[in-house]
């Protein structure tokens, strides 16, 4: 009796610590494949920054034309989201949309920095003439932001001379 009672302690100890060896070795796997991904990962997305870099410093874009200098890209924040209403066919909807704006160079970014109220302005004209039915859908959505940028550049070049703004990307879109 005291001979089994001695044979189930040391299965028992050889069980834990098969157990936690093969924990171990999992955690291991785990780890290093995490770390792998996680490290091949970052250099992807250098190169494929310096592709779309490259590209962009060879040939503008023709959406673009003779909007900025070619430069880095710089993006100017709205200081504030767009909060306005809009029709729709049961009811009226809130809208709030963050704006920044894309621009190429010091002196573009200047300038629309200097312009931010006009830039405000335009948008918020362009933004109060559209319909909830419109922006549930992301082709409305698309279609909002390419008006706006047609608005904003049309603005800039009446003032300015050239049309300052790239892009209109909206950072953050909510609908109630």
């Amino acid at each position: 009796m005291a001979e089994d009672t001695s044979l189930e302690i040391e299965e028992t100890g050889k069980s834990k610590k098969k157990l936690i060896i093969i924990i171990i070795a999992v955690l291991l796997v785990v780890g290093g494949a995490a770390g792998y991904f996680l490290m091949s990962g970052s250099d992807d997305s250098v190169e494929t920054l310096d592709e779309e870099t490259t590209i962009s410093e060879e040939a503008p874009s023709e959406a673009a034309g003779s909007s900025a200098e070619i430069g880095s890209a710089l993006y100017v924040a709205m200081p504030r989201p767009f909060v306005f209403t809009v029709p729709s066919s049961s009811r009226d909807r809130t809208v709030q949309i963050k704006v920044q704006l894309l621009v190429r160079g010091d002196i573009n970014e200047e300038t629309a920095k200097k312009h931010i109220p006009l830039i405000e302005g335009t948008l918020l004209s362009v933004f109060s003439t559209t319909t909830a039915d419109e922006l549930g859908t992301s082709a409305g959505k698309e279609t909002l932001r390419f008006t706006a940028l047609e608005k904003v550049q049309a603005a800039l070049l009446d003032l300015e001379g050239s049309k300052v703004i790239e892009r209109v990307l909206f950072t953050g879109f909510v609908m109630q």
